[in-house]
């Protein structure tokens, strides 16, 4: 059989990519990727020259099949996403999962993601965290919220810089507005930054200054203030 491996990319900077990540996506048979023109871009950086298939949440159900039954007949297959660890609020665990039902070695390879720079650079407690991803938009999100008030863990979300105000608000009131929260934006881009204080003062600070860029959010636990 073949092997499954999963690569992170990097989320910013170029230089965050390891070498064994591009030496495993020289030497596969093949390359999955969450977006072709993305990741060929990638790929031709470092110059890795690969046959790059389209693989995403809207066809990942549909072509999971044929990719397992490459790999059962001896194929190397590496999947990557636009950025970050697969699986990871990314395509990745439904392939990872059929792969692990059919028998396939799966090997994940150390590499970046977002939440956990952001996490340790927070100031806030990171023994003990639990990862939320995405809220949902609509249905469910104040629920979802509410059934947060009590965790005692850091708590670490990624959100649109669309809806971030509105989600610190939220946070405001159900986790009450002294409740300190760090914001991390662009990490390891030429504009990083973090915004660190109070729900209030997280949230007054981008009503004034409009966010931009990929964001995760990091909020104390219960009782963690």
């Amino acid at each position: 059989m073949g092997i499954l491996y999963i690569v992170p990319t990097p989320v910013g900077n170029m230089e965050d990519m390891t070498l064994r990540a591009v030496r495993i996506l020289k030497e596969v048979d093949l390359v999955l990727a969450e977006d072709t023109r993305t990741s060929g871009i990638l790929l031709k950086h470092f110059d890795i020259r690969n046959h790059l298939l389209s693989h995403h949440k809207f066809n990942e159900h549909g072509t999971s099949a044929a990719i397992v039954s490459r790999l059962q007949a001896g194929e190397n297959i590496a999947l990557i996403s636009d950025a970050g660890t697969p699986g990871i609020s990314d395509p990745g665990f439904f392939l990872v999962r059929e792969a692990v039902r059919a028998g396939v070695e799966v090997q994940t390879l150390p590499g970046a993601t977002a939440f956990v720079p952001a996490l340790v650079s927070s100031g806030l407690p990171c023994d003990r965290f639990c990862f939320e991803g995405f809220l949902p938009q609509k249905k469910g999100r104040q629920s979802k919220i509410q059934s947060l008030a009590a965790e005692e863990r850091t708590m670490i979300f990624y959100e649109s810089p669309y809806r971030l105000v509105k989600m610190l608000e939220q946070f405001a009131e159900v986790f009450g507005s002294e409740r300190q929260v760090s914001v991390c934006r662009e990490i390891s881009k030429v504009h990083e930054e973090s915004v660190r204080g109070t729900l209030a003062e997280v949230a007054a600070h981008f009503r004034e200054h409009e966010p931009k860029g990929e964001i995760v959010v990091v909020v104390a636990g219960a009782g963690k203030n």
